[in-house]
């Protein structure tokens, strides 16, 4: 097993991934990225189960291995507007993702600039998978998630200006996260020419599971020029112990750390909620599903999201 430091936490880890040309390293970062409620955590899930267990057995502490950026676990300072932490997300990547591994990070952040800031370039990332999910059913998990009504998840959703913030007790905007609508946030991973980017669709994770994590699988190793050969009973083993149902289960039986408070009752909600059962054509309200086809009908098409 290998042990390294992340944000001042202990991640235990089988995998150290490393890239030499020339014997020099280079230092970059693999991002895991979506917005919200699009399956991130569910890859991020498999890709800890894959690469930092010894069998592919999934348990929650592996998620350590991959942390969110934005967060104020990865700052020297505290950053008290908007303006001031987006000033300081490239210094933030070149503090405490210079090591000798590359590194996997969760974000939600679009990669559009805010305020002429820009969230990343290719000094700092080598690579991105982004995880696009129908938004006709994300909106069903944005509402259960945030405790939103269908029509404030809406207008989230169309917001150019829509951001994420957890403000803490001393007001540190350390973990500012720029969304933008989720049509612009689509697109400013969609259209970037800066670096790989792999795209796979939440969809696939039940109707293309094997090929879609096999093909998550050599994507990685060929971006850190790893020998493509796959560990076939690691890779079954990690897409049964990392399936959705499983994932629930752990969650109501061990808790869930990255589960949410409702602001209703005060209690805590299921984080892996309704996964592939959530159908927008059985839940969603009529007048949102009309507006969602209205206004995001070239991205529907576009990703084959039209009936």
């Amino acid at each position: 097993m290998v042990e390294r430091l992340v944000a001042n936490e202990k991640v235990v880890g089988s995998s150290p991934i490393a890239r030499s040309i020339n014997d020099q390293l280079f230092f970059m970062i693999i991002w895991i990225s979506s917005y919200p409620k699009s399956g991130n955590t569910y890859l991020r899930s498999f890709i800890s189960s894959y690469y930092f267990s010894k069998k592919g057995k999934f348990e929650f502490d592996l998620l350590l291995n991959i942390l969110q950026f934005p967060s104020t676990k990865f700052t020297k300072k505290n950053l008290y507007s908007d303006i001031e932490a987006s000033q300081n997300w490239i210094y933030n990547q070149n503090e405490f993702f210079g090591s000798d591994k590359i590194s996997f990070v969760k974000t939600h952040n679009s990669l559009s600039e805010f305020n002429g800031n820009k969230f990343t370039t290719s000094n700092q990332t080598l690579a991105g998978i982004y995880i696009v999910r129908d938004p006709r059913n994300l909106i069903t998990s944005l509402t259960h998630h945030y405790s939103l009504t269908y029509e404030n998840a809406y207008k989230k959703l169309m917001d150019k200006n829509g951001t994420l913030l957890e403000k803490s007790t001393d007001n540190d905007h350390s973990n500012f996260t720029f969304l933008g609508s989720w049509s612009d946030h689509y697109k400013s991973w969609k259209n970037c020419k800066d670096f790989k980017i792999l795209f796979v669709k939440y969809e696939d994770f039940e109707n293309e599971k094997y090929n879609t994590f096999k093909k998550i699988v050599l994507f990685i190793n060929d971006i850190y020029k790893k020998d493509n050969k796959i560990d076939e009973k690691k890779l079954l083993n990690s897409i049964k112990s990392t399936n959705f149902n499983n994932l629930k289960n752990k969650e109501e039986n061990e808790g869930f750390e990255e589960s949410v408070y409702s602001r209703e009752t005060g209690q805590k909600k299921n984080f892996f909620n309704l996964g592939f059962n959530n159908r927008w054509q059985k839940i969603l309200p009529e007048n949102i599903l009309k507006k969602l086809n209205a206004n995001l009908q070239n991205e529907l098409n576009e990703l084959g999201y039209n009936n």
